[in-house]
């Protein structure tokens, strides 16, 4: 995203949208945030009606732009689908075409991939929807690479969140990969919502609850965050939670969705671009404050990670920027 311009999102709003993921975009696309220093988006809203009716009939929405709005945004946000079966206003699907067409970037909360995938702008690609609607999708869309389990799924200029509140947590994701995790961060801290939530939707999914659940990982977790540093491994997070490597590695799965090992990882990634953000210069702080050990394990670890070298992350994100 240019720093020296604003990024323009628009939403598109039909039949049946559901009014709280409108509010999320609105909250971290179209509220004016003059603190953090930065060109922020023009965020508006579009409808293929002049009068749209909202979720359950809650409420009227009107007077906002029309699709044409559509085609002049750089980041397109489309609508979900209250009944994935109804099909979807065509009109919106050739906007959303358009959109494709033209390289720019689509986004959708929920059950609006179900929009994307009959846009035809999914075939290939990886995405995600709400649990509860995952079969349903796999059996329609099957040359769709699903992923049930995330809360989001980035597949390049296309990413889906799973459910109305992972819309936040791909927001804030995408706030980070134009503007820097520490910008996200202050968003984050604004809204009162973590900046990450570790693990997928899978720890979401109606299950029987178990009769002695296992103590939180919390303790743990907080303990490794203060000491990245160190040269941590799974058997350090073991002895600290007082249980085995294999007992630890079933718990990781269960509440997190993830191994210690990845989570350790995504911990030290975050800590490292952090550093960076803030303007540290010297590789071998970076890698050693983060537990990476070595310069060249930091650039291997953010590179995949990230898709940055340090020194780009830093030269992207960092003070100057």
């Amino acid at each position: 995203m240019s720093q020296g311009s604003s990024h323009r999102v628009v939403m598109v709003v039909d039949g049946g949208s559901n009014p709280f993921e409108m509010g999320v975009a609105t909250e971290l696309f179209g509220l004016r945030r003059p603190e953090l220093g930065r060109p922020w988006y023009e965020f508006s809203l579009a409808a293929p009606h002049e009068r749209v009716g909202m979720h359950l009939g809650m409420f009227t929405l009107s007077g906002v732009a029309g699709l044409e709005a559509v085609d002049a945004a750089d980041t397109v946000i489309v609508p979900n689908r209250p009944d994935p079966h109804v099909p979807a206003d065509p009109a919106v699907l050739a906007a959303i075409r358009r959109a494709a067409a033209r390289g720019a970037r689509l986004m959708s909360f929920c059950t609006g991939a179900f929009t994307l995938a009959e846009a035809g702008v999914l075939a290939g690609r990886r995405a995600t929807t709400h649990w509860r609607w995952a079969a349903e999708f796999t059996t329609r869309y099957p040359d769709v690479q699903l992923e049930p389990d995330v809360l989001f799924v980035d597949a390049g200029t296309v990413l889906t969140a799973a459910g109305s509140a992972a819309a936040l947590d791909l927001g804030l994701y995408v706030i980070a990969r134009d503007h820097g995790a520490e910008i996200a961060n202050a968003v984050s801290r604004r809204l009162v919502f973590p900046g990450h939530r570790d693990g997928g939707q899978q720890q979401f999914v109606e299950r029987p609850v178990p009769v002695v659940p296992d103590a939180s990982l919390a303790p743990v977790l907080e303990w490794a965050r203060t000491n990245l540093g160190r040269p941590l491994t799974v058997a350090d997070l073991a002895a600290r939670a007082a249980t085995s490597a294999a007992t630890l590695h079933r718990r990781f799965r269960t509440e997190l969705g993830t191994t210690p090992l990845a989570w350790l990882t995504a911990e030290r990634t975050a800590l490292a671009c952090r550093l960076l953000e803030r303007g540290e210069l010297r590789l071998d702080r970076v890698a050693t404050d983060s537990g990476f050990g070595t310069a060249a394990n930091l650039r291997a670890q953010l590179r995949k990670h990230t898709g940055l070298s340090p020194s780009e992350y830093r030269r992207r994100f960092g003070p100057a920027a």
